[in-house]
């Protein structure tokens, strides 16, 4: 790992234990050097407080491949399974995510970028079940598909009280199926185009 990735990582880790207990508007980066025991001097030209709320999403990403692509289940299982696991990295660091999280909410600049975030995180998502190819449909439609999923999925975590993943699992289950069957229907659509093409082709031939 980079060094610049080292400070950015140990700063995000610092910053989400801080904002268990403080608002994130009031932490300031030379308070979050401290508490990843750095000097502030580390962070320059390398990462503001702003570039440690945009290595949230990437950072707990990095969850989903680390146990290598699930076995030869179907898609939607291997995608419910890899996508848990960024929850199940997220858990420990709940307090500090809501509370980041609620401060993206309410910055136009973190929220212009949040689609971004959400997209790369199903592309990685794709990549840890070995789904992002274009097999079945488009890459890029499938991506668009699961960070929708995401999305909702994270919302239902933000609700959790019992720490069981009930309304986590129950709201990524939900969001697969319903995926699965959109894509399913675009398999079928652009199925009956191919045949009604082929067919144009044979008579005027």
């Amino acid at each position: 790992m980079a060094a610049a990735e080292k400070i950015i990582e140990k700063g995000l880790k610092a910053a989400l234990d801080l904002a268990e207990a403080r608002a994130w508007s009031d932490i300031p980066l030379a308070d979050i050097a401290a508490k990843a025991k750095l000097s502030l001097s580390d962070f320059h030209g390398v990462a503001s407080r702003e570039d440690l709320v945009e290595a949230l999403d990437a950072h707990f990403d990095k969850a989903m491949s680390a146990e290598g692509v699930p076995d030869e289940t179907s898609a939607r299982e291997r995608l419910f399974d890899v996508i848990m696991l960024r929850f199940e990295a997220m858990e420990p660091h709940r307090g500090g995510i809501l509370e980041i999280t609620k401060f993206r909410e309410t910055s136009l600049y973190h929220l212009s970028r949040l689609p971004g975030h959400r997209h790369a995180s199903a592309a990685w998502a794709l990549a840890s079940s070995g789904l992002d190819n274009d097999t079945g449909a488009p890459a890029s439609l499938k991506r668009i598909a699961v960070a929708l999923v995401i999305a909702q999925a994270e919302r239902a975590w933000r609700k959790e009280t019992s720490g069981d993943f009930a309304l986590t699992m129950a709201a990524l289950d939900k969001g697969l199926r319903r995926a699965e069957e959109r894509l399913g229907q675009f398999r079928k659509f652009t199925g009956r185009r191919a045949a009604q093409g082929r067919k144009t082709e044979e008579a005027a031939s």
